[in-house]
């Protein structure tokens, strides 16, 4: 196996890496289209099977030439800008004219699909905290963080499958879209919560809540309106350069707010999105300009970076492996009985609701920033995070399939 240069710095190793999960990513997406599923499947697969799960324990020389640590921090730095970019199409792309009317309705799904998985996250603590964590962690951090995993919805993948399926313009589509955005702002807000309590410095962490919700409001109050007069003041004419390259900045700085009020620039990007005019010339000519080069080259970059901090070997003899199969059960259970059961009682048909509940249980990338954070702040163990990261490919695997059994897909 060849070897990277000692000098090369970390260019070349991230040049590789790029190279070999883009291939990779391509050809597994044809695999998983083959057998009925969406091709962002393949290439959340791809970050695993180029991970140290995969071909790590296989061949380990060539999992060191194609991802080795050191590439780790620029590649998390190129896949949180995919993401950062990602969302901001998906913004774009969002028509919120078409939630008038049932904006309650909405907000009710969301958080009775946070509630729900939320309390059944921390009663499963209760059995998993003996045996995968130690007294250093006070079981109230460790059940906040589990019940925060649980209720998370992948926002970012959930949209690529709405739009590998063709649903992103149905009206279950956008309620989904807008109860995932909507869920996600909470849990963002909840982690921020649960990160004071765990620092002891909740009154920072109640000031991040107030902050998100000021500048959301100040997003579709005050920014939506002149964006909307500037965008019709500029006619039909062709977009320039120079409005691209400003709406780019605009969206940076958005971004910017956001992280720096401790929610994630990701949410920042998707506002910002939302606020322009989906059927404007503006927001044409953005999607035209960034949708090609952020799903083919910059959001691989993410899943190959969640896939080197997944090590399914930690998981060791049956007990793991029950455990893990309990995690998805519960997180399953949750997720679909708490959207479900809102949904229902709103006046969705049976299968809309299921429908949506299975969309709601998509995870993925807002739960891995989570269980990052966790990991990070030493709360939950290596082995608990490989579990949710296999949770999460697990719920978000299911799908589409059971989408189609419910014949909801395009």
């Amino acid at each position: 196996m060849p070897q990277i240069p000692a000098d090369a710095g970390v260019f070349l190793p991230l040049l590789i890496a790029l190279t070999a999960v883009i291939i990779t990513g391509r050809l597994l997406g044809r695999v998983f289209t083959a057998i009925g599923q969406p091709p962002v499947i393949g290439e959340v697969i791809a970050g695993v099977v180029l991970g140290p799960s995969v071909l790590g324990a296989l061949w380990p020389a060539a999992g060191a030439f194609i991802l080795p640590a050191s590439v780790a921090p620029s590649l998390g730095v190129v896949a949180q800008l995919g993401v950062i970019l990602y969302m901001f199409v998906v913004g774009l792309e969002l028509n919120p004219d078409a939630l008038r009317g049932q904006l309650r309705a909405t907000v009710a799904i969301s958080q009775t699909s946070i509630v729900v998985p939320f309390a059944m996250g921390w009663a499963l603590a209760v059995y998993l905290y003996p045996r995968f964590s130690s007294g250093d962690v006070p079981f109230v951090s460790f059940a906040l963080f589990l019940g925060i995993a649980m209720s998370i919805t992948a926002f970012p993948v959930l949209a690529r499958i709405l739009s590998d399926l063709g649903m992103t313009r149905t009206p279950l589509g956008v309620v989904a879209l807008t109860c995932a955005a909507i869920d996600d702002v909470t849990a963002w807000c909840l982690l921020a919560l649960v990160v004071g309590v765990v620092q002891a410095s909740a009154g920072s962490a109640l000031a991040t809540i107030v902050l998100t919700l000021t500048f959301i409001a100040a997003m579709f109050m005050v920014v939506r309106p002149i964006v909307a007069r500037l965008v019709r003041s500029a006619g039909g004419g062709e977009t320039s350069r120079g409005v691209i390259a400003l709406t780019i900045a605009a969206m940076l700085v958005s971004a910017l707010i956001t992280e720096s009020i401790g929610v994630h620039a990701i949410f920042g990007a998707f506002l910002l999105g939302a606020v322009i005019p989906h059927d404007s010339r503006l927001a044409h000519a953005m999607v035209s300009s960034l949708e090609t080069v952020v799903t083919v080259l910059l959001l691989p970059a993410f899943f190959a970076f969640a896939g080197m901090r997944t090590e399914i070997g930690l998981l060791t003899g049956a007990g793991p492996w029950i455990a893990c199969g309990l995690i998805i059960l519960v997180a399953t259970v949750g997720k679909v009985a708490g959207t479900f059961v809102a949904a229902r009682l709103i006046g969705m048909s049976s299968r809309d609701a299921a429908g949506l509940g299975v969309l709601m249980n998509t995870r993925g990338l807002m739960q891995l920033i989570v269980l990052n954070v966790g990991l990070d702040l030493e709360v939950i163990s290596p082995t608990l995070f490989t579990m949710m990261v296999l949770m999460a490919l697990a719920t978000t695997i299911a799908t589409t399939p059971v989408l189609r059994a419910l014949r909801l897909h395009a």
